[in-house]
């Protein structure tokens, strides 16, 4: 089967098992998908499978580089040998002239100098997840014994420094930070991070706890769950966090939400998932090899195959996974293809679509407020910032405007 265009796999070699307990973690309830599983653990058999058919894949759809994204769960509770296997395995599988892109995503609570080494002499992205100050992150980031972990992360984030390992931040935006956006932006820039990603959290709850796999039509007395941001204070928070940014840090910190936005107003395509007109190019590797349409859809229904049985290549780009992805572009609301600001948001992520519109149609973004009013905030600012780019001279020159 041909390959329609790149792709992309974020792989989960421990599944869902972590060693903390994060209160708002959309993931660890995956364990109920394997309910006879003890081990949690990407078999020898299946991790060479799935490196040497991404490779593969990746070479055959035109990419010089191949990227693998290690998340789970934590995914350095495997240890670092398992990791010296995957690059091992990388190594024996490569061609020439292909470069081979590691990232991995860690609570950075299990971090020792063993790993700092092995992260820096591999060349390894690392995303470590922190939500704020202490008291912030606290809040929701705890350990199976409900202690706080934050002195633990501090501690891990410390040694990524020191060891020179290429890192950035990852903080999810929730109730307890959605109003602290500036406190939370400095407080990631004096730790020195440079790269920041802001990932808002809403969680639909019943009264059996999380809801299934996410869809348009859900039933309108399902409420969210307590730790969820609303609508209205994500859009105060990335408003707060843009005017913090726009006065000094423009090309010094780079924080995802801006850079992607500003390839929007710019014209281009988005380079995130969410913000693109179409999606299923993002895809979920479990740790038994079972490839899911996206990693917010890891249900049975959404699963595709396992590496060991059909072949990666035939499982990505199938009529299946295309009208999965398609379905993003079909499902808008009418207010969403009115909208002026449709370019910027592509009615945002799918998972995200359980509210009503304002003619009360179903499906509809519940973060369209927040967007809406970014962009009427910080609209502008774009515009200007895209014009001076499309000149080629840098988006910082913004900054002297009034």
């Amino acid at each position: 089967m041909s390959i329609a265009r790149p792709f992309h796999v974020m792989t989960k070699p421990i599944g869902p098992r972590c060693n903390i307990n994060c209160e708002y973690c959309y993931y660890l309830e995956k364990e109920k998908l394997f309910p006879d599983e003890k081990k949690f653990r990407m078999a020898d058999d299946v991790l060479e499978a799935y490196i040497r058919q991404l490779i593969e894949t990746s070479v055959e759809a035109g990419m010089t580089e191949v990227s693998f994204a290690w998340q789970g769960g934590e995914p350095t509770m495997l240890g670092v040998d398992y990791f010296r296997k995957i690059v091992d395995l990388q190594n024996k599988y490569t061609p020439e002239r292909v470069e081979i892109a590691n990232s991995l995503q860690t609570n950075g609570t299990l971090l020792d100098d063993e790993w700092g080494a092995f992260l820096r002499d591999n060349g390894f992205l690392v995303g470590i997840s922190i939500d704020g100050p202490k008291k912030i992150h606290d809040r929701y980031r705890v350990d199976r014994a409900g202690r706080p972990t934050f002195d633990d992360v501090m501690c891990g984030l410390e040694l990524l420094q020191r060891h020179e390992v290429e890192i950035n931040a990852l903080t999810v935006v929730n109730r307890a930070n959605s109003g602290k956006g500036k406190d939370v932006y400095r407080f990631l820039r004096g730790l020195g991070i440079d790269f920041i990603q802001f990932i808002p959290i809403v969680e639909r709850s019943t009264g059996c706890g999380l809801a299934a796999a996410p869809q348009v039509d859900m039933d309108p007395g399902n409420s969210v769950t307590p730790w969820s941001v609303s609508p209205r204070a994500y859009g105060k928070f990335l408003c707060d966090v843009f005017d913090t940014w726009f006065r000094k840090d423009i090309g010094k910190v780079f924080v995802q939400f801006f850079d992607v936005q500003l390839g929007l107003w710019m014209g281009g395509p988005s380079s995130l998932c969410g913000f693109a007109k179409t999606c299923g190019g993002c895809l979920a590797l479990e740790h038994d090899g079972s490839l899911y349409s996206c990693d917010h859809y890891v249900y049975p229904e959404y699963r595709l195959g396992r590496v060991t049985e059909t072949p990666l290549r035939d499982m990505l780009w199938t009529e299946r996974q295309q009208e999965f992805g398609h379905d993003k572009l079909a499902g808008l609301t009418a207010q969403c293809l009115s909208c002026s600001y449709r370019f910027a948001c592509n009615g945002g992520c799918p998972k995200h679509r359980f509210a009503k519109s304002k003619d009360g149609e179903p499906g509809h973004n519940y973060f369209c407020e927040s967007y809406t009013s970014f962009f009427n905030h910080a609209g502008s600012r774009m515009q200007e910032m895209a014009r001076l780019v499309r000149l080629g001279r840098p988006a910082r020159e913004a900054q002297s405007k009034p």
